[in-house]
């Protein structure tokens, strides 16, 4: 497999506080360390099946077959809410805003036959709207695609 990490955005506050603890008779102090990080925004492509065809540029339509799961807190995927396998194709003009942050930056650097699995942070899908029915608030997701066609 290979890993590539598109659009990485990491805003990190780090903000450590010390603090020391006396204990009775004054025997130690004891210095303990809090980190607090906010959660890395991007879209992460792991390629399963090398692709040889065309590669789509922003404003292209595109032709995929998909599979989407939540992301389940051990980072493995979860209940699929959506699919188009079985059904037709999926198509859309990619890199224009049409489909969610993480599709539009994950899709466009794909080849034509190449398979790859997205895993995008809330904040690059649905984000704390949802979709209701579907992905609750804040769900990170990931996807399984296909990228059958560039027109």
């Amino acid at each position: 497999m290979f890993f590539t990490r598109l659009a990485p955005r990491l805003s990190s506050l780090s903000a450590t506080t010390r603090s020391s603890i006396t204990r009775p008779n004054n025997l130690f102090t004891t210095t303990r360390s809090f980190s607090q990080t906010q959660a890395i925004m991007a879209v992460t492509k792991t390629t399963t099946q090398e692709g040889t065809g065309a590669q789509p540029q922003q404003g292209q339509t595109v032709t995929i077959e998909y599979t989407g799961y939540l992301k389940n807190a051990d980072g493995s995927k979860g209940n699929v809410f959506d699919s188009s396998v079985g059904k037709s194709d999926f198509r859309t003009a990619i890199g224009v805003g049409r489909v969610i942050r993480g599709w539009d930056e994950g899709v466009v650097g794909m080849k034509v036959g190449e398979k790859a699995t997205l895993d995008i942070t809330s904040d690059y899908a649905y984000g704390n709207q949802g979709f209701p029915g579907a992905i609750p608030p804040n769900s990170d997701l990931i996807f399984d695609v296909w990228l059958k066609a560039v027109n």
